[in-house]
């Protein structure tokens, strides 16, 4: 895709809607499937079936579903529903679980969900592969609005997935929801959001208040020096934590040693390294992909650098990231957005968040992660077009979105709430914080390395299993 420079004559709106045409345009006389074949990646299309949901233990039941419906409701049409995640590249292990997510949503809701029209109404999912890369995202949403024509787009998976395909939505004027991104930035995306906020566009998860809140509270678990070396590289999250955690450090009464703005895919991070051993970091924290952090921690003890915490988002939150850096990850700390024991609830299946997890394992061989809670995205689009009379009008399915209020597997999602109401989760107007908690990578029982819960600053309802341990050296 060619940067288009129009200086002053064309608008970041009419830029968006070029994207977009320019992503559909791939796709005209093949559908979807020549867009992805001639951009290597792949789509996903499930329909809404007649088939029967098994009812064994950690299963998805429909006994208790908010879907079932009488047989002799009138068919509505098709609706349509897009879902952008990366399924390939450095951020692939943010999609891992979303095939399992809609495989489950497809089976739960069977041959279709009844909408406020009063009739029942098949559901199709397109999941596109944004192959880690903030131009394909905003490319293959352009084409799920242009071309596949969704009543409603879904994204989840860090800022680099998230931001473009919001930025689509709300140039072309199609409902989105979108999860997995620290809200400011999602929110400030462009650099700041527009008065009001945003139209077409909404998002739920926690924010950069909690991540310090539970970062700082479990810091102090640990004696050190209060000298935190920061990994934070030229991207939209890694932007976004430059532009937010200095002066928040600094309060707490933390030194910072900044390992310098550096592009993603570096190889070699010895220049970083010696930062942090000549200025004595004990503590190290920043936001990495996971091929970039195996790197890091792995030079790291080559030449002998030994914080007494690593803490790390993104690249520490999945199990086989910390695979594949092998004994050495025995202690690393990283944020838990989402946990087996967290209390919460599907409403979809029925499922809580354990039995939802066991549930996974058992059919994909695979241990739990993070990002089942993108199954979120499924439980509020149900919400949403079951009270929507007119699928076509999409002003009235904004409507219904900016007016959710649902429970879901990550908690509950009120938009109803006022807008920064001391106690409340919503901060701005298209956002509704979601849990956060902090954690740390152990031995195993089942599986190499088990993620417990041992901060929950800020969110009392989650249940903390342990301290936290200082790395061995």
């Amino acid at each position: 895709m060619k940067d288009v420079n129009g200086e002053g004559r064309i608008t970041r709106r009419d830029f968006l809607k070029i994207a977009g045409v320019a992503g559909a345009a791939v796709g005209l006389g093949a559908g979807m499937g020549g867009l992805l074949a001639a951009c290597g990646g792949e789509a996903t299309e499930t329909t809404a079936s007649t088939a029967g949901v098994t009812t064994t233990a950690g299963t998805p039941t429909t006994a208790g579903a908010t879907t079932t419906v009488s047989a002799t409701a009138q068919t509505g049409r098709e609706v349509k529903l897009g879902l952008v995640t990366p399924q390939t590249g450095p951020l692939a292990s943010f999609g891992v679980a979303d095939k399992y997510c809609l495989d489950v949503f497809t089976k739960t809701i069977g041959d279709g969900v009844v909408l406020g029209d009063g009739a029942k109404h098949p559901i199709t999912v397109t999941l596109v592969d944004s192959q880690s890369n903030s131009n394909r995202s905003a490319q293959v949403a352009g084409d799920l609005i242009l071309n596949t024509k969704v009543d409603m787009l879904m994204a989840a998976s860090s800022g680099d997935n998230t931001t473009p395909v919001a930025d689509q939505a709300e140039a072309n004027g199609v409902p989105c929801i979108s999860t997995d991104t620290p809200w400011q930035a999602w929110y400030n995306r462009g650099g700041k959001a527009p008065e009001g906020g945003y139209k077409w566009t909404y998002h739920a998860f926690w924010g950069q208040e909690d991540n310090f809140g539970v970062q700082f509270d479990m810091w102090t678990q640990v004696p050190t020096n209060k000298v935190v070396g920061v990994v934070w590289p030229n991207d939209v999250d890694g932007n976004n934590y430059r532009a937010n955690w200095p002066k928040p450090l600094a309060n707490a009464g933390y030194k910072t040693i900044d390992g310098g703005s550096f592009q993603d895919g570096l190889e070699d991070f010895t220049d970083i390294i010696t930062k942090f051993k000549e200025g004595g970091a004990e503590i190290v924290s920043g936001v990495m992909s996971p091929p970039d952090f195996t790197n890091f921690w792995k030079q790291s003890k080559q030449q002998s650098f030994n914080p007494k915490i690593n803490e790390v988002g993104k690249a520490l939150l999945f199990p086989q990231s910390v695979d594949a850096i092998g004994p050495i990850a025995d202690g690393l700390a990283t944020t838990i957005w989402w946990h087996p024991t967290y209390p919460f609830k599907s409403p979809l299946t029925n499922q809580t968040c354990q039995e939802f997890a066991d549930a996974y394992e058992t059919t994909s061989g695979k241990q739990w992660t993070q990002p089942l809670l993108h199954f979120l995205l499924f439980e509020w689009a149900i919400d949403v077009l079951k009270r929507v009379k007119n699928i076509d009008d999409k002003e009235e399915t904004i409507q219904a979105v900016s007016t959710t209020k649902v429970d879901t597997i990550d908690g509950p999602i009120d938009f109803t709430q006022e807008v920064g109401a001391t106690g409340g989760t919503r901060p701005v107007p298209n956002v509704v914080r979601l849990p956060l908690a902090g954690g740390q990578w152990v031995t195993g029982t089942k599986f190499p390395f088990d993620l417990v819960i041992c901060d929950n600053k800020g969110w009392s309802m989650i249940p903390v299993s342990t301290t936290l341990k200082p790395l061995t050296a």
